[in-house]
């Protein structure tokens, strides 16, 4: 089996993983405030990240040394992609304040036409099919996520802001990978993020540690799987293939939220979701459709 079709098979699963993790947001909300939820679940990636980087040094399976020069390299982008993530997620989250789920979804799924678009930027080249794979699931995501009123608001703009900020944490993924260990990256990014979000939580919440080990399931799965699991498959599998298509692999996470929402809350799914589905999925293959890999251009 080819790297690429490994990279994106990781990928594919952490989208999976990510769709089920908004099940988990939904039923945390009902416990914590949104920072207390995030700081939760970021720290607790990180935690059970220390083992499996042990288990690796131990085992010396880590794929670069870790010399001091890479320490220095892992903290930089550790905490580059930590603030990154941060700002996403709780942009994110303060849009949803102001703004429709349906309309949160589809405009951070924006993502996909945004990292073309930056890519251009710095001449790397996208094969014509993938613009098309990346239409079939703007229109599929749009479709999925029910948004029919287009009208700006601070919520709609919070949310545009988030959709920048998952683009740029897509290209520095593509831009440093290969030069830290992705397992590190990781746990180095969530620790940021988890730290960040629990200053904001002491600020403007009020974190109980009742609740907390009340939502211990739904923090559990978010932390573990989500942040820990999901998040180093994606640095994992963006080494395999190029930043487009990786976005278009992850983008299924809204798919996946749809199906496990209906299959665990069981919330409905309508006709037009399903089509919406149909064509994120139709898009998705599109990009999988074999081509020369297009080359980055250095500029001097």
């Amino acid at each position: 089996m080819s790297k690429r079709w490994i990279g994106n098979g990781l990928l594919l699963l952490g989208a999976m993983i990510w769709g089920a993790a908004f099940v988990a947001q939904s039923v945390g909300m009902d416990y914590l405030e949104p920072f207390t939820f995030q700081a939760s679940r970021c720290l607790l990636g990180a935690v059970v990240l220390l083992p499996v980087i042990a288990v690796m040094d131990r085992k010396g399976v880590s794929r670069r040394p870790v010399t001091r020069e890479a320490k220095k390299k892992q903290l930089l982008y550790g905490f580059l992609c930590g603030v990154i993530i941060f700002a996403a997620c709780s942009l994110q989250q303060c849009g949803l304040l102001y703004t429709t789920p349906g309309k949160s979804g589809f405009l951070t799924s924006l993502y996909i036409i945004l990292v073309p678009l930056a890519g251009l930027l710095f001449g790397r080249r996208v094969k014509p099919w993938v613009w098309g794979s990346v239409v079939l699931a703007l229109v599929g995501l749009y479709l999925l996520c029910g948004s029919t009123d287009f009208s700006l608001g601070a919520g709609e703009l919070l949310t545009l802001g988030c959709a920048v900020a998952f683009c740029c944490h897509i290209l520095v993924i593509d831009k440093i990978t290969g030069q830290v260990d992705g397992v590190r990256l990781s746990c180095t990014q969530f620790f940021v993020c988890g730290c960040l979000s629990l200053v904001c939580a002491f600020l403007w919440e009020t974190p109980r540690w009742e609740n907390i080990l009340a939502c211990w399931i739904p923090i559990g799965y978010a932390g573990i799987f989500s942040s820990g699991i999901g998040y180093t498959f994606q640095i994992i599998g963006q080494a395999y293939t190029e930043p487009t298509v990786a976005s278009l692999l992850m983008s299924l996470e809204s798919v996946f939220s749809v199906i496990f929402g209906w299959l665990i809350l069981r919330q409905s799914l309508t006709p037009t979701e399903l089509l919406g589905c149909l064509l994120v999925f139709s898009g998705v293959l599109l990009s999988q459709v074999p081509g020369k890999a297009p080359k980055l251009q250095e500029s001097h």
